[in-house]
């Protein structure tokens, strides 16, 4: 058909929403396109803590801070047109056994910051004390040999609403047999260590910002002393945390990456930790999206673009 001198049909243009993921840092260019003012959703994930290392069991690493604005929260406004830098923080590096767990680092969005992770209690080497699970998004859990055996603080530093739980405390009989407590999850606390078990790590919470629900920032697994099969290792909570080990057996088990899941302790005779799994930046930008799919008329250019949809 004829449309003021341009041949070939008209098709209207498809304004659709803008998801972008970003499992490495770097930058969202927010479109010219979409309605004014250019508002977006955000799921900003930091890395997760490291599991400690003792000869008695390591505290499970903290999960990273978990902060979202979907659905139905507060959305940012981001100028149309504009670049924002985004930061997706590593997870705490694992290490030879003999360490406090190292905390994940922040992720970043704009306004939106979420802390990293707490690293897991363990020992210090040097100067060869012992010392209780990190504060962070979530907290790092205790170590099970000596007192004390506490665990980190989650939402540290605090938000509203919270971005993480406290991780959970260790555990030592006078027999010898010490067990560590699990690192805090985004959607509960890390379980403290018990007569029968190292504590587990929280569960994290799922969010489907980019159209499928995903869980992520799981606590890590306490480990333990005792060289026996589940359940005296910690297991790792749900959105990537991964379990602790046991003595002569196995290693702390890492974080899975792009999840902020904390790393697992390590058990007895100086097995390596886990390492924290790193974070994740979603950002979610409604109707900012313009395609055109064939030819558009002059006059519906014209509209378009005073409606501040032509990109």
């Amino acid at each position: 058909m004829s449309n003021g001198g341009i041949i070939g049909p008209v098709v209207n243009p498809v304004i659709s929403d803008l998801n972008q993921t970003f499992t490495a840092s770097g930058d969202f260019n927010m479109p010219n396109s979409g309605p004014a003012p250019g508002q977006v959703d955000y799921l900003v994930v930091a890395g997760g803590g490291a599991g400690g290392g003792w000869c008695g069991g390591g505290g499970g690493g903290g999960a990273g801070g978990f902060r979202t604005s979907f659905p139905g929260g507060t959305k940012l406004t981001i100028t149309k047109g504009s670049s924002v830098s985004v930061t997706v923080g590593g997870g705490g590096a694992g290490d030879g056994g003999l360490t406090t767990g190292a905390p994940g680092t922040p992720s970043i969005f704009s306004t939106i910051t979420s802390a990293g992770g707490g690293g897991g209690g363990g020992y210090l080497n040097p100067p060869g004390i012992t010392t209780v699970g990190e504060n962070g998004g979530s907290g790092g859990g205790g170590q099970g040999a000596c007192a004390p055996n506490a665990a980190g603080t989650g939402n540290s530093p605090p938000t509203s609403p919270p971005q993480g739980n406290n991780g959970g405390t260790g555990f030592s009989t006078p027999g010898g047999a010490t067990k560590a407590g699990g690192g805090g999850g985004a959607g509960a606390v890390g379980g403290n260590a018990s007569g029968p078990a190292a504590g587990n790590g929280g569960n994290g919470s799922a969010n489907s910002i980019t159209g499928s629900p995903v869980t992520y920032a799981g606590g890590g697994g306490g480990g333990t002393n005792v060289n026996v099969p589940a359940p005296s290792v910690g297991s790792g909570g749900t959105g990537g945390g991964g379990p602790g080990g046991r003595r002569g057996n196995t290693a702390g088990t890492p974080g899975d990456v792009n999840t902020g899941g904390g790393g697992g302790g390590a058990g007895a005779g100086g097995f390596p930790t886990g390492s924290g799994g790193s974070g994740i930046v979603v950002v979610l930008a409604p109707n900012a999206k313009v395609s055109a799919p064939g030819i558009w008329s002059l006059s519906d250019a014209y509209n378009y673009r005073k409606a501040g949809t032509w990109n």
